[in-house]
């Protein structure tokens, strides 16, 4: 495991300090994945091919194996070395290796553009960047400053125009042009979070995560540091950001994922530091967030527990929250139109410190990327009950912090 020294050095976040602790052994304790194609000796720095390319994003179950990108760290021990290939079946869940993608440093999450022609990786290194890949050669079309320090999460614009990002250690978001080629351009907006003070036991201002609300009208920005949701307009024409209104969580909280319901009046937020969710209303018109009390995240309080990130079936009907130590994932019935959450229960995701969580186009898989284990588990996900069902053993791979499954 990394020391503190060489950590403050490659300019380490409390976010993977805490993945990181316990994790050296974990990854030993892993069997080693299936051997991969080899990648040439001189491969070049755009990447290797050693998987089939994908397509275009496929909303249904099409035959044949579908693309899954695993996003990594490659600057701690164990870690990967680029952005991981793999392919999965969509009926059974199983995941075949298919090699790396080099190049890209520090990919530890991974966006999709909406013509599925382009993937963007945040660089989270103290001199923060986003890389876009095209996916057709697996092309590394170059990479851009984000103007902050260790990003960690990025999302693109509906209109495919904006590559939104989050600059976790810097606490600020960018916004960075898309053009015609799926490729960024320079950063043309930099919102830094000095608003309000940080929260108790925080060191400054942590943007975790950047979205676009469902009607397209806001950017949202979750900062865990200063327990505060920012919305933004954000301008499609120059890519500029106006702040429109503040959203504060009880002091502590430490709010770390935002994700809505399908009908847009509602979103849910999950807590990382004081191990809850809460339920926000969020009025359209004006881009403003109310924020709910908070409710349990379903872990059981034997070991300490950091929520990471809650997601929505497409339906709005149930809702699921990834417990990391707890590792469980909680199941919520989604009430009242989205105004009421419930906790049904939670289900082991067979690893340790499931970091991120992702469904499958069709909805009827559920991804879990367990950090500390260096493994991705695969769930079937019922159509009526929402109840889930491991499928098989969770497959093998190194510091496993995203899995985005297309």
């Amino acid at each position: 495991m990394t020391s503190g020294a060489e950590a403050s050095r490659e300019g380490w976040s409390r976010r993977r300090f805490i993945g990181a602790l316990g994790g050296a052994a974990a990854v030993v304790a892993v069997p080693a994945p299936a051997p991969a194609p080899a990648e040439p000796e001189s491969a070049p720095p755009t990447g290797s091919t050693t998987a089939p390319a994908p397509g275009t994003h496929r909303t249904g179950k099409a035959a044949g194996p579908h693309p899954l990108y695993l996003g990594t760290y490659t600057s701690v021990d164990g870690g990967g070395k680029g952005i991981g290939l793999a392919t999965y079946d969509a009926s059974t869940g199983r995941i075949t290796g298919a090699g790396t993608l080099t190049g890209v440093a520090d990919p530890s999450f991974l966006a999709l553009h909406p013509d599925g022609r382009t993937l963007y990786a945040v660089d989270e290194r103290t001199a923060g960047a986003v890389t876009a890949v095209r996916l057709a050669d697996r092309k590394v079309l170059g990479s851009r400053s984000t103007g902050g320090a260790g990003p960690c999460h990025l999302s693109v614009h509906p209109g495919g125009r904006w590559l939104l990002s989050a600059n976790y250690t810097s606490g600020s978001v960018a916004v960075h042009p898309i053009d015609a080629s799926g490729a960024l351009g320079e950063r043309t907006a930099l919102a830094e979070h000095s608003t309000p003070r940080p929260g108790p036991g925080q060191d400054g201002p942590h943007a975790h995560q950047f979205v676009t609300s469902p009607d397209g009208g806001h950017v949202l920005a979750v900062d865990l540091g200063t327990d505060t949701v920012y919305t933004y307009r954000l301008d499609t024409t120059r890519g500029t950001l106006t702040e429109v209104s503040q959203a504060h969580t009880r002091a502590g909280a430490g709010p770390r994922s935002l994700t809505f319901h399908p009908g847009g009046r509602y979103a849910y937020l999950a807590n990382e530091v004081d191990d809850t969710i809460a339920v926000c209303t969020y009025d359209a018109a004006t881009g403003a967030l109310s924020i709910g009390a908070p409710q349990p995240s379903g872990s059981t309080g034997s070991t300490t527990n950091y929520p990471a990130q809650i997601l929505v079936t497409s339906d709005g009907a149930y809702a699921y929250l990834a417990n990391r130590g707890d590792n469980t994932l909680a199941r919520y019935a989604v009430e009242a139109d989205g105004a009421r959450l419930r906790l049904l229960g939670t289900v082991p995701v067979s690893g340790d410190f499931p970091r991120q969580i992702a469904f499958s186009p069709d909805g009827t898989l559920l991804f879990t990327a367990n950090q500390r284990s260096s493994t991705v588990s695969v769930f079937h996900v019922d159509a009526v009950g929402g109840e889930l069902r491991l499928a098989g053993a969770p497959f093998a791979s190194p510091v496993a912090v995203c899995a985005l499954p297309l």
